[in-house]
């Protein structure tokens, strides 16, 4: 089901990219050190390392590939050729079980399969809101990335890559989009 997921997250991802005009890649995103194109170079840069990785590239190959990335004239069809290609090489393992050779770390497929899940979603949020539009992610994929990121809970502010971490503003019955924007210190308003 996790494939599913993250087929579904790219189509997500690759639609709200599709709807971004010519004026709008330098636009500044919520991430903070991004721009619309940044934004989109960092997901290509995930999507062909993700690749390397699962193909049985060495960490530092992966590390050569996004230092060395540069998205193309047409960075829509970037995205989309990077997207199907590291869906494809998920497919072509034997097992999720199957360790790779991550950047950040030694781990099994099935976790960088959940990491690439959560990059598609969170940054489809990212994307539609710092162009001024409201999404409403896919809640399937929301729960997922919900139900994974948990066991973070009590550090997840601590680790640099979800800003501070929950305000402390959003309620529990908020709805669970809602809480996992916030969960990964963005913050709704």
């Amino acid at each position: 089901m996790s494939i599913e997921l993250l087929e579904i997250a790219v189509a997500d991802f690759s639609r709200a990219l599709s709807e971004v005009t010519e004026a709008e890649w330098s636009a500044q995103t919520v991430c903070d050190d991004w721009d619309v194109r940044g934004l989109v170079n960092h997901m290509v840069g995930g999507a062909l390392m993700t690749e390397a990785v699962l193909q049985g590239g060495s960490r530092e190959e992966a590390v050569a590939l996004m230092s060395t990335l540069q998205l193309s004239s047409n960075p829509k069809e970037d995205l989309l050729n990077s997207a199907s290609a590291h869906v494809a090489a998920f497919r072509a393992l034997d097992s999720l079980d199957t360790v790779v050779h991550h950047p950040a770390a030694d781990m099994p497929a099935a976790q960088l399969l959940n990491f690439r899940i959560g990059d598609y979603v969170l940054h489809t949020w990212d994307l539609v809101t710092s162009l001024g539009k409201s999404v409403e992610l896919n809640a399937d994929c929301v729960q997922f990335v919900w139900t994974a990121l948990q066991p973070m809970a009590p550090f997840i502010g601590q680790l640099g890559m979800f800003g501070e971490g929950p305000s402390g503003t959003v309620s529990e019955d908020a709805p669970l989009q809602d809480r996992l924007v916030d969960f990964t210190g963005r913050r709704l308003n």
